[in-house]
């Protein structure tokens, strides 16, 4: 008896790149950048929907490089943030970049602070992080024009140009980076690779996605085939410059309240000599929302089917109308930096450019309190990476440069 063989006809397709980086902020630069280390010759191409990088929560942020105090020891924002904190100063000295080391204050001004303030201490020593207690006369050290009941100093924070680092981020990756490259679909195919369609037309094929998207990284999931398990819901963050910048000499803050992942409005003295005033964290109309002006509705319709966003809001709405407040009147605003800064008045607070927090939202209404990121097939999603990740963006990078480089590998 004969068998007729028969002849299987195997599919060839050529990628473009090795690995896909979507998101041109500083967490997918930093991506490329440590994946083209790791493992040079590897083919790395970014895709970013805007002209130019870092056009939403890298550049829209108050620059600060954040020492690590305040995040759950263990947790990966806290080991990023101290490790990634020191590495982006050296950074930034090897690179030229204007930075600054001035350290901060976090001060108490009510009784009810003080238990808090000291859980700070002691999260900060368990971090790893010096710091100086300070009692309410010693603030004036620091700051004259500050007043509180205790404080304490954290002399590792600064601040730093972090357009720049993404910028340079993006030249010494040697990745190809595209601008003006919006993603409109993607078609995975789990033994031949990923195929993404962009706005004008082009398809680029990669082994390997890597999701960096930001304030659209659920959506890129989903069109990826994954299921995110959390929807971003975007809050707006508005600033104010003070007008007598000659007030405050680096940075202060308030005591936060662990119960959300937000700091409360703070007073920061940029690389530029002015000082910024905020953020308050409002529910904004659209994801890239920087104004109440700008309303989405197909991206509010959105926000208002997924569970969590209810459940979050029936949880925490007395905090949001506190923030609502303050967005709607400079009057409360001003009451609330008063706090810190009693010689403050409304004149001396002039609007500035807002941002946008992309903040992942599970569906039983947590705010997701870590950096998030998920493992597909033939892909990797950072889900929710908001503060301190222009911070944290060197360790980050190389975390999700080590995912994708291991799913390249069995590819």
């Amino acid at each position: 008896m004969h068998y007729r063989s028969r002849e299987v006809k195997q599919v060839r397709i050529v990628h473009d790149c090795d690995v896909l980086v979507i998101g041109g902020g500083i967490v997918g630069l930093s991506t490329a950048y440590a994946i083209t280390r790791a493992a040079p010759g590897t083919r790395v191409t970014v895709l970013e929907k805007e002209p130019d990088a870092a056009r939403h929560q890298t550049g829209h942020n108050s620059g600060v490089i954040h020492s690590g105090i305040y995040y759950r020891p263990g947790s990966l924002k806290a080991r990023y943030a101290v490790r990634g904190g020191a590495e982006m100063v050296k950074f930034c000295a090897e690179y030229g970049i204007a930075h600054s080391v001035t350290g901060k204050l976090i001060v108490a001004t009510e009784k009810a602070e003080l238990p808090r303030l000291h859980a700070l201490v002691q999260r900060g020593r368990e971090n790893g992080i010096p710091v100086r207690e300070l009692g309410g006369a010693q603030i004036a050290e620091y700051e004259p024009e500050v007043r509180g009941l205790a404080a304490i100093h954290v002399g590792t924070t600064g601040t730093c140009d972090y357009v720049a680092v993404a910028r340079q981020l993006a030249e010494a990756s040697g990745a190809e980076i595209r601008y003006g490259a919006e993603v409109v679909r993607i078609d995975r195919r789990d033994a031949l690779g990923v195929a993404v369609l962009t706005g004008d037309g082009t398809i680029v094929r990669a082994r390997v996605l890597v999701n960096c998207a930001g304030l659209q990284c659920d959506r890129i999931a989903r069109l990826a085939g994954d299921d995110p398990g959390m929807r971003i819901v975007p809050f707006r963050g508005e600033y104010y410059s003070l007008a007598r910048p000659e007030l405050v000499r680096g940075l202060v803050y308030p005591v936060p309240d662990p119960a959300f992942p937000f700091l409360g409005v703070h007073l920061t003295r940029g690389m530029d000599g002015g000082v910024h005033i905020g953020p308050n964290a409002v529910p904004a109309l659209a994801r890239e929302g920087y104004g109440w002006g700008v309303i989405r509705p197909r991206e509010v319709g959105t926000t208002l089917a997924w569970p969590g966003s209810w459940r979050m809001a029936r949880r925490h709405w007395w905090y949001g109308a506190g923030e609502l407040r303050r967005s709607v009147s400079r009057k409360a605003f001003t009451r609330a930096v008063r706090r810190l800064l009693p010689a403050v008045t409304m004149d001396d607070l002039l609007p500035a450019e807002a941002g946008v927090r992309a903040q992942a939202v599970l569906r039983d209404g947590t705010l997701v309190d870590d950096f998030l990121i998920k493992e597909g097939v033939r892909t990797v999603h950072v889900l929710n990476a908001p503060s301190p990740a222009a911070t944290a963006a060197l360790p980050i990078g190389r975390e999700v440069a080590r995912r994708a480089l291991a799913a390249l590998a069995v590819t």
